[in-house]
């Protein structure tokens, strides 16, 4: 399908069945937190699944190629980065499989139904809104920042939007860890499997990856650190297979 590319966007290869995704590097592009994600994300046969804060719908699109989900929804506020995943999934012929929706997480379970789905995913905004400083661009700002939805948004709106013994799938940063396992238990996720990401095997961590169970028992298993780098521009053997190289 000839897909036009706006001003500033570029086509990027996703190494997976072919597919390419649009992507504006003054906006936003995706890096490796979306891709560990999908790679540490469980989807069986059948299941519907949605991400919250899709941004150009690198989430869904991946778990179409990865997994045999019967369905795979992308929520996104921001318009233009929505537009991109929309021109993505039709670019890759999608469309009865992958489908975005523009709109607020804080609205999500209005918009889709409460109990709605067997999978949720979130790559969601790591700082909270006064945490450091913020990138002037202000799409960029809203991906990396707490400014139109918080980490309580997320995690609260996942609880609401998923069928009993559903699944969580989240990707953050390990500075909010506490807050992350206290926020995901008050609502009734119980964290199940976690795996920490280190760039160097000698590095500490700064990625962690979440499966929380809605209604789940207490009792979570901690898996072996996942380890970024060999050494300088070097993916490990695990890097690169769930890249797809």
């Amino acid at each position: 399908m000839d897909i036009q590319l706006k001003n500033g966007e570029r086509l990027d290869e996703l190494h997976r069945n072919g597919y390419q995704i649009i992507q504006d590097p003054e906006r936003f592009c995706f890096g490796m937190d979306a891709v560990l994600l999908a790679g540490f994300t469980k989807v069986r046969p059948g299941e519907k699944v949605l991400d919250l804060g899709t941004g150009t719908g690198i989430l869904p699109i991946l778990l179409e190629a990865r997994t045999k989900g019967a369905s795979f929804t992308g929520l996104e506020i921001q318009k233009e980065s929505a537009d991109m995943a929309f021109r993505s999934v039709s670019l890759n012929h999608l469309e009865d499989r992958v489908h975005i929706v523009t709109g607020d997480i804080r609205e999500a379970d209005r918009l889709f139904g409460a109990g709605s789905y067997h999978v949720v995913t979130s790559n969601p905004p790591y700082m909270p809104d006064l945490h450091g400083l913020k990138n002037p661009g202000e799409a960029k700002a809203i991906a990396r920042h707490e400014i139109l939805c918080t980490l309580e948004d997320v995690i609260s709106q996942t609880a609401r939007l998923l069928m009993p013994c559903g699944r969580f799938y989240l990707v953050h940063r390990p500075f909010r860890l506490a807050e992350i396992l206290t926020c995901l238990c008050s609502h009734g996720l119980e964290p199940k499997r976690m795996c920490m990401v280190h760039p160097y095997a000698d590095r500490e961590p700064n990625m962690v990856l979440i499966e929380a169970l809605k209604g789940g028992r207490s009792g979570m298993t901690v898996e072996k650190p996942l380890v970024i780098f060999e050494k300088p521009g070097v993916y490990r053997s695990e890097i690169r297979e769930i890249y797809g190289y």
